[in-house]
């Protein structure tokens, strides 16, 4: 019962950070020019499993203050999945460099944020916002291959620069109150 209850507690301190993170930076975390920074949070999936049902929970209820059906949907959809595929590197990492994530190691972690949503948000954008052109481009590819750019550049800015920030607070954090958070 114990374990559950940190679990659950752990997942929805994330989630209610990365709703905080997105509504206070509103105006870059939707449509086709977004930095969200609210992903960097995809690095709490080394310190703990609940990340991944932290950041997924956080992004939906995101999502839904954002009003697009598509996005409640896909949009966090592939928050689950690219947080899903973290799971596995970060406890990779983490059986062979022990329990403090170093910065080189961290930039493993966010790779599957990156690419699963450069590939599924530009969709979402398109499809569930009707961002049908951007720049001189009017086609569907076209229109659609920008938005992959947009969306990976700003989950790189996202993942890559607020990311560290955010491993260097934890390992600070975890080391000064000597945490050892249990891993299922």
């Amino acid at each position: 019962m114990k374990k559950s209850t940190a679990f659950l507690t752990q997942a929805a301190i994330i989630a209610a950070i990365y709703v905080v993170l997105s509504l206070l930076t509103y105006q870059f975390s939707y449509l086709e020019i977004q930095c969200r920074v609210a992903e960097a949070l995809c690095m709490t999936i080394f310190y703990t499993p609940a990340g991944v049902f932290g950041v997924f929970i956080g992004c939906l209820i995101t999502n839904i203050l954002g009003g697009q059906v598509l996005d409640m949907i896909f949009g966090s959809l592939a928050t689950l999945i690219a947080a899903s595929l973290t799971l596995p590197i970060a406890n990779r990492i983490r059986a062979k460099y022990g329990p403090v994530l170093k910065i080189k190691h961290s930039l493993l972690i966010p790779i599957p944020t990156v690419l699963v949503n450069a590939l599924i948000i530009p969709f979402v954008l398109y499809f569930g916002y009707g961002v049908t052109e951007m720049g001189s481009q009017t086609g569907m590819f076209g229109v659609l291959g920008l938005l992959a750019f947009s969306v990976f550049a700003g989950e790189m800015i996202s993942c890559y620069v607020f990311g560290p920030l955010l491993v260097t607070v934890l390992n600070r954090v975890r080391v000064t109150a000597k945490l050892d958070i249990k891993r299922d």
